[in-house]
């Protein structure tokens, strides 16, 4: 044994954070925060729309990723991601994931990240916490896709927490707590049976129940199972498909539906 095999080797790990903050400023939305470190970035698009974007290609455990958005009274906004989010297979820890946004008085947020992929043994915690103001509204969507079905991958072992809410000011409005591990990925009435594609959507405003007759309209797709359901104030709709596509074009007509308007740009249908 030579002295450099007695080294230990050290891992190189990603850290990255990424905020922008915006107001109404004579009746536009203007850029007043903008602040990254690291990975993550923000790039703001015509005033009205961020794409969040982790230039590492992916995250593993160990990595650390921060967006943060504030969306001050008034202001309308969508925020995205620029592409995928990866999360590759950890040899040691755990991938941290932090989303905070905030919404100030009769404002508006799309959130509609672009999926995420787990790879097999990637171990990740993500935690998406939405902050609404009085009077604000949101629509929010999040996609989980479980490896590559084109690449013939399969994910057998998974360590995966991902923690969604939105609230006004303290009161909680939606809770949502996914977990997936090794038995949920069994075929079980308890687990995911043949799915490896799932998503939510959540829209929260006054008015929300009244997408639901249009929505359900919309839930044509022979390969997506889905069902929509709401509430006083908000309506949720979930998604399972055995492949990552038929679910994202399932999506698409949905979130179309719910904003009247196409896509954010970054999305590729």
């Amino acid at each position: 044994m030579n002295a450099l095999s007695q080294i230990p080797t050290r891992l190189e790990r990603s850290a990255g954070q990424a905020q922008a903050g915006f107001a109404l400023r004579d009746g536009r939305v203007r850029l007043v925060d903008l602040a990254q470190r690291g990975s993550a970035k923000a790039i703001v698009l015509d005033g009205c729309e961020t794409v969040f974007l982790n230039t590492s290609g992916g995250l593993t455990g160990g990595d650390v990723l921060d967006y943060r958005l504030r969306a001050g009274t008034g202001v309308k906004m969508t925020a995205t991601t620029q592409t995928a989010e990866r999360v590759y297979r950890a040899s040691d820890g755990v991938a941290q994931i932090s989303v905070g946004l905030e919404v100030g008085a009769g404002g508006h947020l799309d959130w509609l990240p672009q999926e995420t992929i787990l790879f097999d043994r990637a171990s990740a915690r993500r935690r998406t916490e939405i902050t609404l103001g009085e009077g604000a509204t949101c629509l929010m969507a999040e996609t989980v896709v479980l490896g590559r079905a084109a690449m013939g991958e399969t994910v057998t072992t998974l360590d995966f927490h991902d923690w969604r809410e939105i609230r006004r000011g303290a009161t909680p409005l939606h809770l949502e707590a996914l977990r997936l591990n090794d038995a949920r990925l069994r075929p079980s009435a308890a687990g995911l049976s043949d799915a490896r594609a799932l998503a939510t959507v959540v829209l929260v405003a006054p008015d929300a129940a009244d997408a639901l007759a249009p929505v359900r309209a919309a839930l044509t797709h022979a390969d997506v199972r889905a069902a929509a359901s709401s509430l006083p104030g908000r309506l949720v709709i979930r998604l399972l498909a055995r492949d990552g596509w038929p679910l994202r074009r399932q999506l698409a007509e949905i979130l179309t539906c719910l904003r009247r308007a196409p896509l954010p740009r970054v999305w590729q249908i």
